[in-house]
């Protein structure tokens, strides 16, 4: 059977080695799984087909320096999940069982005790023998935090199975932020690396464990595991197992291209995740280190893990080569500056590297700024959720830009060049209220109040941080900005500080009076939501700083951080109270429901915002500048390519609500008053949407003419017939603190 494409060359700039213990782990790990009753006799492999795949071959490849016991133990691992993988295909894919595979999948977790004396049941197949003697062989020599990060990571590599044959059973291929991030938990690459920090013996210290460079650290790795694998998989998976869930296919699909021209592209993502992950290990950890106070051994911990994602890499290349479960034949043709061929010369290739690390690399650090791009171009957005506006809306326009003003957002912080970023005629034209008032239709006055507020909060401290601290490369100052917010948001309201400027005093005044009504949970999801919309800016300066187009993928997901999406969506959350299980919302359905249409919101942004971004601010974070960089393309390309994504994540968003959600309903049990209020969720995030489209459509801060100052009507709200350049001084502070004293709106001091 002739390949379907031809393999690319692929980036690899570490060499792989090869650990001394190989076949002492081949040996074992054939004993192992004949006495786990994996092979004769399983209907799934015979012993020829365990020594053709060679798993101690990878396991050697990948954790080239752990000695002969911990090598076959891991070897042992990767024999189970890979025997796991074919058994479920065999009982459950091939038949469309869903229904028996979630039954299977349901008792796997009770085969992985935190506590090794706690009984678990009695094994009823391979799977279920083979993980319980692996969990008591391996759990004894690690921590607790560890034993619960590998069981989650286990547990999401087991149960995402049922998201794979959902998609078989309905005929449906993902869209691409959708695969990207459910293969991270089908491909078992995050499991993988709670292996590698066993073969290391060096575990991720907790203090730093959910940090962003580890997080992007294991993510990456994820990434390009899995990307790869689907380059090798893809004639077995699509040609012989009905698969739908490989990355070629994916791409192939949402593109319209050919398979060549979509393996293609799933090398170029696979290579810039790969340099994503060089360039966060090489500028993220050290300040990461500093800013902790990391202990030595720890850091050498974190080294070392780094190191071992590395190995892993390389060596998951030269396996895969060789391997006879893969597609490995073809590839580029042989030149003499190609360097040595054969096993452990993947990263030999003199050619193939400059190709991977030249004109494409260096495209993501050339970027001109302030370039003339014309006005936005605007695609056909046809989102089906029509605008619902609060009645309340015109009252609530003057006085948000009356807030701002008492904030003291509307002139320069004392000491602070260039911070005179807004004054009232700019507020009154962004318009804050009209997406508010979208976003909650239903909402009383106060409400309305509180939801601009915190609206215009966020956008001036988005607007402020570039200004501010990106122009003049002030990250450190940027940071303490940032680490000072989180004292204006104290759980039990003891202990705030006094505000020294306009973010920090709009911030302790929406704190207040947002989180005094909630319960303590409550009031840590809020905060949590807000630091890391503030921390998300840290990022986009570190990128600025480097004058670096973000990786495609590291760009979506930080995205919706930057956008505030964490913070309006658990806005629009508040008042579920404790009919709905925090849990719910920790589900995946959930999960990818809110970032479906986060993406959108998002998205739809950087649709509007690309000329007031790239021409007017010399920035580089838009979705559209993204994949001109990825493709090499230029902008109406982009912008078709955009437009295809926001379409595909809306019709994700439908497809959670048509068929996941009722699913999901069902496996919790949920009584019908929570059903009733998830039900109103899903209609909160469709006027979420929609109430963002209508804002970025009529507000006054993305078409050309208000980017050039060109003529602006006359400032809503305060009865003037004409508009002076002082105007807002002769409008007075005396007149704005007797309308707040006739509206009864809070007036805190002036600093």
């Amino acid at each position: 059977m002739s390949q379907p494409f031809e393999l690319p060359s692929f980036y690899m700039v570490h060499p792989a080695r090869l650990n001394p213990h190989l076949e002492e782990a081949r040996e074992h790990s054939r004993e192992w799984a004949r006495g786990m009753g994996m092979l004769e006799g399983s209907g799934v492999w015979e012993q020829r087909d365990l020594d053709a795949h060679d798993y101690a071959l990878l396991c050697a490849y990948t954790h080239p320096d752990c000695d002969g016991p911990a090598l076959s133990l891991v070897t042992d691992w990767y024999v189970w999940v890979f025997f796991f993988d074919d058994h479920f295909l065999e009982l459950f894919k091939r038949t469309q069982d869903r229904e028996g595979g979630k039954a299977y999948l349901d008792r796997l977790p009770a085969f992985m005790p935190m506590d090794l004396s706690a009984p678990v049941p009695e094994p009823t197949n391979p799977v279920e023998a083979g993980l319980a003697d692996l969990w008591a062989r391996t759990v004894p020599f690690m921590s607790r935090d560890w034993r619960a990060r590998f069981a989650e990571s286990t547990t999401n590599l087991l149960n995402e199975s049922l998201w794979e044959l959902a998609n078989i059973n309905e005929g449906r291929i993902a869209n691409p932020v959708e695969y990207i991030e459910m293969r991270r938990k089908v491909g078992g690459a995050p499991w993988s690396a709670g292996l590698i920090e066993y073969a290391t013996g060096a575990e991720v210290p907790p203090a730093v464990a959910g940090s962003r460079p580890l997080r992007v650290l294991k993510e990456t790795f994820s990434d390009a595991v899995h990307l790869r694998n689907d380059l090798f998989s893809y004639q077995r998976e699509i040609e012989d197992e009905g698969e739908l869930s490989n990355g070629v296919l994916v791409l192939e699909t949402f593109l319209g291209c050919s398979t060549q021209e979509a393996a293609d592209a799933v090398n170029d993502l696979l290579t810039s995740r790969m340099q994503q992950f060089e360039n966060t290990a090489l500028t993220e950890l050290a300040p990461l280190f500093a800013e902790t106070g990391l202990p030595p051994k720890e850091c050498a911990d974190v080294l070392a893990y780094t190191k071992g994602l590395q190995d892993w890499q390389s060596g998951g290349q030269e396996w895969h080569m060789v391997s006879s479960r893969y597609m490995n034949n073809g590839g580029a043709a042989p030149s003499p500056l190609d360097g040595p061929t054969g096993p452990g010369t993947a990263a030999a290739g003199i050619k193939a590297l400059i190709a991977a690390t030249g004109a494409r690399r260096l495209r993501g650090y050339t970027h001109v700024p302030f370039q003339r791009v014309g006005p936005s171009r605007l695609p056909e957005f046809n989102l089906p959720y029509a605008t619902r506006l609060s009645p309340h809306l015109d009252e609530a326009r003057p006085r948000t830009v009356r807030w701002a003003d008492r904030m003291g957002m509307l002139e320069p912080q004392a000491g602070v060049p260039s911070s005179d970023i807004w004054d009232a005629r700019k507020v009154d034209g962004y318009d804050f209220p009209l997406c508010a008032a979208g976003i909650h239709p239903d909402a009383d006055l106060e409400a309305l109040d509180l939801g601009s507020q915190w609206l215009t909060w966020g956008t001036y401290g988005d607007d402020y941080f570039p200004v501010v601290f990106g122009r003049p490369r002030d990250l450190a100052g940027a940071k303490l900005c940032n680490e000072r917010l989180s004292l204006f948001m104290p759980l039990d309201f003891a202990g705030m500080p006094a505000p020294t400027c306009a973010m920090e005093r709009g911030l302790a005044d929406l704190w207040v009076r947002t989180a005094e009504p909630m319960d303590q949970e409550g009031r840590r999801t809020l905060r949590a939501a807000i630091e890391v919309m503030t921390a998300s800016w840290l990022w986009e300066l570190d990128n600025q700083a480097q004058n670096r187009i973000p990786d495609p993928v590291d760009y979506i997901e930080m995205r919706r951080l930057t956008f505030g999406s964490p913070l309006t969506m658990s806005l629009c959350r508040l008042g579920h109270g404790p009919q709905v299980p925090p849990d719910i919302y920790r589900t995946g359905p959930m999960q990818n429901l809110e970032n479906a249409a986060s993406d959108y919101g998002a998205l739809m942004n950087d649709v509007f915002s690309y000329q007031k971004e790239i021409e007017y601010e010399g920035e580089i974070h838009n979705g559209i500048l993204v994949v001109q960089n990825f493709f090499g393309c230029d902008y109406p390309t982009a912008l078709g390519i955009i437009d295809d994504l926001m379409k595909s994540r809306l019709s994700q968003f439908q497809h959670i609500v048509a068929h996941e959600l009722p699913a999901l309903y069902d496996e919790f049990n949920l009584p019908q008053v929570t059903r009733g209020i998830l039900d109103g969720y899903v209609r909160d995030l469709q006027n979420w949407m929609a109430g963002i489209y209508t804002w970025h459509r009529d507000c006054r801060r993305y078409r050309e003419e208000d980017l050039s100052h060109g003529p602006l009507p006359t400032p809503s709200g305060f009865g003037m017939a004409a508009v002076r350049p002082d105007w807002l001084r002769e409008f007075g502070i005396a007149a704005d603190r007797q309308l707040e004293e006739t509206a009864g709106l809070p007036s805190p001091a002036r600093p």
